[in-house]
């Protein structure tokens, strides 16, 4: 366990940084160019990349000892923030006023895949769950893992505006570079075992995608389950792309702000709760158990007009999204050889964060064009109205509560599947017998 925690600790302080440097620079790229259009097509580029990435990334995590996928994800956000800093140094500062520039955006990309460099980490973390920590505690390290995510999150979210606002982008590369290089020195002190098998099979030069989906097709099920979490991506993306602009509605900025970095507490309070408390004997009830409560609460947090009501539902849907996602990972680690596992947790990455983009560019319009107008001028006003409330902050609403309601019966329906009943039945038979996967020796 204290190799666990001293891999962890040292991914966190990388995701935080790379979390740090991209939310830092999506706040000065608009604060620079006072362009909504620029930070949209950064938000864009950044989810298409995430997800069309994980492919790649994968193949990595398995082709590679676990330490070197890790090191080589430190290594290359380095070379691109020093990059980065050499472009901004040498660049007069009215340049990047403009949206157009192409030195911007260079810039812009640089620091771009810096960041995303940073999920090799991601795909690899779970994999190292399955190699250093005994399968009983699958679930409580995952916990951990969430913990960590959100403390990143939490942190980089707050340090990101401060870093901007009191010393500039250039004290912020400084700082992402000495970090980065923290990070470096700190895993080269760190030995972690590999077995051997990892590194004699399956030493393919690309991303071997159809092994990978033939690997996931052996488990009954198993295709079902991400593509579920796929769908719930995108419903989910529906709050994370129109809830500032309710939440604005309610409350001024300076309080928005402040009550944000306060919910996103949930993430850790659900990661904590996993890490003490396990998932019980079948992760896979208790993840669509979460999901039910999930969709129950966005259903209702904003049938009334009031911001106690939206803070407490999104609380508790926070803290349960590190439920859902640990529930994932434990499903995968128990299911997919170790040999296997980073390419199929990049495969899943890839095909659930490709719901994101979808969401944030047909969202809007649905927003825009629907259900606002339904609200305002529309039958809305005279339908439910009375009670609902009318304007554009109830059509927000009212788009909160039937995505709720959508993803409330798609849950109850998958639970009803066959594909549910077969991983559950087969996730069932390899706990009770390991000894058809016996644990691999180190070198």
């Amino acid at each position: 366990m204290k190799l666990f925690y001293a891999v962890l600790a040292n991914s966190l302080v990388a995701a935080l940084t790379n979390t740090f440097v991209w939310f830092a620079v999506t706040f000065w790229v608009y604060l620079q160019t006072q362009s909504v259009l620029a930070t949209s097509v950064m938000a864009g580029i950044y989810l298409v990349t995430v997800a069309i990435s994980g492919f790649f990334l994968g193949s990595l995590v398995d082709r590679y000892h676990k330490k070197t996928a890790m090191m080589l994800s430190s290594i290359g956000s380095l070379v691109l923030y020093i990059i980065a800093y050499a472009v901004f140094s040498s660049t007069p500062t009215t340049v990047f006023t403009d949206p157009a520039s192409p030195i911007l955006w260079i810039f812009i990309i640089l620091t771009l895949v810096g960041a995303i460099a940073g999920n090799i980490r991601t795909i690899a973390l779970p994999t190292l769950v399955t190699l250093l920590i005994p399968e009983a505690k699958h679930a409580q390290a995952n916990g951990l893992v969430g913990t960590a995510n959100g403390v990143s999150f939490l942190l980089a979210s707050i340090f990101s505006g401060l870093a901007i606002g009191f010393l500039g982008v250039y004290w912020m590369l400084v700082f992402a570079i000495a970090l980065t290089l923290a990070v470096i020195m700190h895993l080269a002190t760190v030995a972690i075992p590999e077995p051997r098998t990892i590194h004699t099979e399956h030493q393919t030069k690309h991303i071997d995608l159809r092994g990978t989906i033939h690997a996931i097709h052996l488990v009954p099920g198993l295709f079902g389950l991400i593509f579920f979490n796929c769908f719930n991506n995108f419903l989910g993306g529906v709050f994370m792309s129109l809830m500032d602009a309710y939440g604005l509605s309610l409350v001024s900025v300076q309080v928005w702000g402040t009550l944000w970095g306060i919910l996103s507490l949930g993430f850790i309070v659900g990661g904590l709760a996993v890490a003490k408390n396990g998932l019980g004997k079948s992760p896979l009830q208790t993840m669509f158990l979460a999901n039910i409560v999930m969709w129950i609460i966005a259903t209702g947090f904003t049938l009334r007009k009031s911001v106690a009501l939206l803070a407490i539902g999104m609380f508790i849907y926070l803290c349960l999204i590190p439920v859902v996602e640990a529930s994932e990972q434990t499903i995968l680690q128990t299911m997919i050889p170790l040999e296997r596992q980073g390419r199929v947790f990049g495969f899943a990455q890839s095909i659930e964060q490709a719901a994101s983009p979808l969401t944030a560019f047909m969202i809007g319009p649905i927003a825009q064009f629907i259900f606002i107008p339904f609200m305002t001028t529309g039958a809305g006003t005279r339908l439910i109205g009375s009670w609902f409330g009318t304007g554009a902050d109830r059509g927000l609403a009212l788009l909160f509560t039937v995505t709720g309601l959508i993803g409330l019966i798609v849950t109850l329906m998958a639970m009803r599947s066959r594909s549910y009943q077969n991983l559950a039945i087969n996730y069932r038979k390899r706990s009770i017998n390991t000894e058809q996967y016996p644990p691999l020796k180190p070198e």
